[in-house]
C-alpha cells in the first residue's frame, strides 16, 4: 500500500506541476503581439496540457480510487468528503483550463493577463486545503 500512495503523492505532484505553470502561460501568451510568439506559446501550451498534466491528472485519480478503495470504512470524519469534494473542484479547474487551452488555440483569448494572474493563485489555494485535510484531518 505504501506504493501505491506514493505514486498517488508523484502524479499529484506532476498534475500541479501542470496546474501552476499552465495559468502562468497563458498570462505570458496573451501579453505576447507577436504571431511567433504566440504559435510557440501553443506548443508550450498543449504540451504540457496533453503530456503532463492529464497523464498526471488521470494517473492521480486512480491510484487515488485505489487507495479510497482500501480505506473503505477504516476514514472516519469528514475530511475525506472534503478532500473528495476540493478533488472534484480541481478537476473542473484542469477542464476549464482545458476550454481556455482551446480558446488559446483558434485565437479567441477573451482575457487578459492579470485574469490569468488571479486564475494561477486557485491551485494554490486548493493544494493548501487538500494537504491540511489529509494531514491534520481537521473534521
Amino acid at each position: 500500500m505504501a506504493w501505491i500512495k506514493a505514486l498517488h503523492i508523484i502524479f499529484m505532484v506532476t498534475w500541479f506541476a501542470g496546474l501552476f505553470y499552465l495559468p502562468r502561460l497563458f498570462v505570458y501568451h496573451a501579453l505576447c503581439a507577436d504571431e511567433p510568439g504566440r504559435e510557440r506559446f501553443k506548443i508550450m501550451e498543449r504540451k504540457l496540457f496533453f503530456g503532463i498534466m492529464t497523464p498526471g491528472a488521470v494517473l492521480t485519480a486512480l491510484f487515488g480510487l485505489w487507495l479510497l478503495q482500501d480505506m473503505a470504512g477504516v476514514a472516519t470524519g469528514h475530511w475525506l468528503q472534503l478532500k473528495l469534494l476540493l478533488v472534484a473542484v480541481l478537476a473542473a479547474y484542469h477542464i476549464y483550463c482545458g476550454k481556455l487551452l482551446h480558446d488559446f488555440k483558434h485565437d479567441r483569448n477573451r482575457h487578459g493577463h492579470v485574469f490569468y494572474r488571479w486564475l494561477n493563485e486557485l491551485p494554490v489555494l486548493l493544494l493548501m486545503a487538500i494537504v491540511v485535510l489529509v494531514v491534520v484531518k481537521p473534521l
